[in-house]
């Protein structure tokens, strides 16, 4: 446990959480709608520090990143809890509820790091901005062993926090739930400019992939997705975009996402951007990366396998010389 960062005391013992937009105030005794942040006399703990819901070894287009080492696995952990309340949560029984964690030291992480040969450290499974303190300190050890730094996260965090840890951080993913306000309000208990903000700073300092779940009847509009695709390629065209299928989970009972929807969203994808896929279903074609100059297959994508052909080691199609979005293809 750790003094949390970015907290007001105010009056009677309680204090104000501003690490993300919620800004919980918190009674003494009590903890954030996170389960990570609890109040103690007046003082505001990382009660989460360290403490992880789950351990393992992950291909990294798992996440998913698809511009980002390419092929490579990762180290992957996240906390328990999330300051989002998501109907459809897929990992509802450790974000949504109180879960058992263990302890992760530093240390353990390089260890393990290095017994798998991980690229470095992906922060996922729940949301790991949760776990602000204990991602910025072993950030910072990682970077120093020339390990990576990944995010997997809603995107719901105020501004200045995140600022401070972006320049510890090599890739992010950033799940847009939808592109209507109204949306976040009642199946997420969040904001949409909230996340728009996220996506916008992080983009400016870091390599960024975004990923919506189309959710059948409630942001599979063709007007949401025009939007949503707008949005992406007014922050920079080169963004990948991934869409995936939803199905029933949790308290979200809508039918799964029609193959057809989520074909209209590919097409609209990619009249504005370079880099669209389609997840969750396999969809010919929707999970390959072509030169958006040429058309030339570069990575040839079959489930978590990757194939890589025809890009140069500077990062370029091999036929046409165009450069391809990514903060790293090869090492």
């Amino acid at each position: 446990m750790k003094e949390a960062m970015f907290y007001k005391k105010l009056n009677n013992g309680s204090v104000q959480c501003r690490l993300c937009p919620q800004m919980c105030e918190i009674e003494d005794g009590k903890r954030g709608m996170c389960f990570g942040r609890k109040n103690e006399k007046g003082i505001l703990y990382a009660e989460n520090y360290g403490e992880t819901i789950s351990v393992a070894i992950d291909p990294i287009e798992k996440k998913p990143l698809y511009h980002f080492y390419p092929g490579k696995e990762i180290l992957s952990i996240g906390p328990n809890g999330c300051n989002l309340t998501c109907d459809f949560c897929q990992n509802y029984t450790i974000s949504q509820q109180k879960a058992p964690t263990s302890a992760l030291s530093m240390g353990d992480l390089i260890t393990l790091c290095k017994k798998y040969n991980s690229i470095g450290v992906a922060y996922t499974y729940t949301e790991p901005l949760i776990w602000y303190e204990y991602i910025l300190d072993t950030a910072k050890i990682l970077r120093s062993h020339d390990l990576k730094v990944v995010l997997v996260t809603n995107g719901f965090i105020n501004p200045e926090p995140l600022k401070q840890l972006l320049p510890y951080v090599d890739a992010m993913n950033v799940d847009l739930k939808a592109f209507n306000n109204d949306f976040y309000i009642t199946y997420c208990s969040g904001r949409l400019e909230p996340v728009k903000n996220t996506i916008k700073i992080a983009a400016k300092h870091t390599h960024v992939e975004v990923t919506n779940l189309i959710i059948t009847d409630l942001n599979d509009s063709r007007k949401e997705i025009e939007e949503l695709v707008a949005f992406i390629a007014d922050v920079n065209k080169d963004i990948p975009l991934h869409f995936s299928r939803y199905f029933p989970v949790y308290k979200m009972r809508k039918p799964p996402t029609k193959v057809e929807t989520l074909e209209m969203a590919y097409e609209i994808g990619k009249k504005k951007l370079s880099y669209v896929y389609v997840g969750n279903i396999n969809l010919p074609n929707t999970h390959d990366t072509h030169c958006p100059n040429c058309n030339e297959l570069l990575i040839k994508r079959s489930g978590f396998y990757t194939s890589i052909s025809h890009i140069t080691e500077q990062n370029s199609c091999e036929k046409c010389g165009h450069k391809i979005k990514g903060v790293h293809l090869f090492e």
